[in-house]
C-alpha cells in the first residue's frame, strides 16, 4: 500500500472531497438503498479510477481541478460499481474484497436492481449539469465492456481465440474503463483538446497491462504463491495460454483444448496445463507483451512537462504492473 499512498500524494486533498462529494451521489429516499450504498462506499478498493482522473487533470490544469473533475470522477465510480454488482450476479458470486457480495447479503433481484440505481445516478449526474462530452465517454465505454465480455462468452464456448482477438477482448472489457477515465479527467479541464484523445490512449495502454498482469497471477507468477487456475477451471483464454496454443504441435494442441474444455474442474489436469504453458514460454512471452504497453504508457507522457502528477502517473503505470495482487 506504500506506494498507493505515493501515488495518492499530489492528490490528497482532491481524493478526500471526492469522497464526501461521491457519498453524497448515491444518496436516496429509499432507506434501504441507502443502508446498502453505505455498506459498498465502506468496503471500498484502493480507488485507482478516481485517482487517475484526477491526476490527468492536475497534469493538464497546472494543478487545478473544478467540479467537472469531481462529477467524473463520481461518475466513473457510480459506473464501475454497478457493473461490479451485476458481474457478482452474473458470476454467482458471494464475495468482493474479502467481502460478501450484495447478491449474497440482499440476493439478485435487489442486487441487480441496486446496478441499475447507480447506472441511472451516474448518468444523471452528468446531464443535469449539462456535461454530456462527459457523458459521451463514460457511455462509449459501458457499451464497449458490454461487449467485450460477451465477446468473452462467445470465444470460451469455442475456444477458438487468436492474439488479436484476445487484444479485443480485454481491450473492451477491461482497458476502456480506464482510458476512460483518463479522458475524463482531461476532458474536465481541457474539453475538445487533441489532450483527451492521447489520455485515453494512455488509460488503455495502462488498462491493457494491467489485464496481462491478472492473466499471469492465474499461474502463480513471480512468487504470488499457489496458482490458481480459476482462469483454466472458467475457460478463459489468456494471453499465456493463446501463446502456447498457437506455437504447439496439433497432438499438443489437442490435449490442451481438451484440458480446457472437458477437463477444467480435474485439479490434476489443470496444474499439467499450469506446468505445459510454464515450460513452453507461455509467461514469459505474456510478461513480454505486457512491459510493451507499460513503456507504451510511459513514452505518452513524456510528451508532458515533469511535476508531481505525472510522476505518480508514472509510478501508477509501473505499480500495475510490478502489484502482487
Amino acid at each position: 500500500m506504500k506506494v498507493v499512498s505515493q501515488i495518492k500524494d499530489p492528490i490528497r486533498t482532491e481524493m478526500e472531497l471526492f469522497e464526501s462529494k461521491f457519498r453524497d451521489s448515491m444518496s436516496s429516499q429509499v432507506a434501504l438503498l441507502n443502508r446498502i450504498t453505505y455498506y459498498i462506499v465502506n468496503r471500498k478498493g484502493k480507488q485507482m479510477r478516481p485517482m487517475f482522473v484526477f491526476l490527468c487533470a492536475k497534469l493538464l490544469n497546472d494543478g487545478q481541478v473544478n467540479e467537472r473533475t469531481y462529477r467524473g470522477a463520481s461518475v466513473i465510480e457510480l459506473i464501475h460499481t454497478a457493473t461490479l454488482v451485476h458481474d457478482d450476479v452474473v458470476d454467482e458470486s458471494n464475495k468482493r474484497r474479502g467481502f460478501f457480495s450484495i447478491n449474497a447479503l440482499w440476493k439478485n433481484k435487489i442486487a441487480v436492481l441496486v446496478g441499475d440505481y447507480l447506472l441511472s445516478k451516474g448518468l444523471l449526474l452528468s446531464i443535469d449539469h449539462g456535461d454530456f462530452d462527459l457523458l459521451r465517454i463514460i457511455s462509449v465505454a459501458v457499451r464497449e465492456m458490454s461487449e467485450g465480455e460477451l465477446l468473452q462468452i462467445e470465444k470460451a464456448r469455442r475456444l477458438d481465440i487468436t492474439e488479436d482477438i484476445y487484444y479485443d477482448i480485454i481491450r473492451q472489457k477491461t482497458a476502456t474503463l480506464i482510458a476512460a477515465c483518463c479522458a475524463l479527467g482531461a476532458c474536465s479541464v481541457k474539453p475538445g483538446s487533441s489532450d483527451v484523445e492521447t489520455f485515453r490512449k494512455f488509460g488503455e495502454f495502462c488498462g491493457m497491462a494491467f489485464q496481462i498482469k491478472d492473466d499471469l497471477f492465474d499461474y502463480g507468477a513471480e512468487q504470488i504463491g499457489k496458482p490458481t487456475g480459476i482462469d483454466i477451471k472458467e475457460q478463459k483464454m489468456t494471453l499465456p495460454l493463446i501463446h502456447v496454443l498457437n506455437n504447439c504441435s496439433n497432438k499438443e494442441k489437442k490435449w490442451l483444448i481438451n484440458s480446457v474444455k472437458n477437463h477444467n474442474q480435474n485439479k490434476k489436469r489443470v496444474k499439467e496445463v499450469i506446468s505445459f504453458v510454464k515450460d513452453r514460454g507461455g509467461l514469459d512471452y505474456a510478461v513480454s507483451k505486457m512491459l510493451v504497453f507499460k513503456e507504451q504508457a510511459l513514452r505518452l507522457l513524456e510528451a508532458y512537462p515533469p511535476s508531481s502528477y505525472r510522476s505518480a502517473l508514472e509510478l501508477m503505470v509501473n505499480y500495475v504492473v510490478e502489484r502482487k495482487k
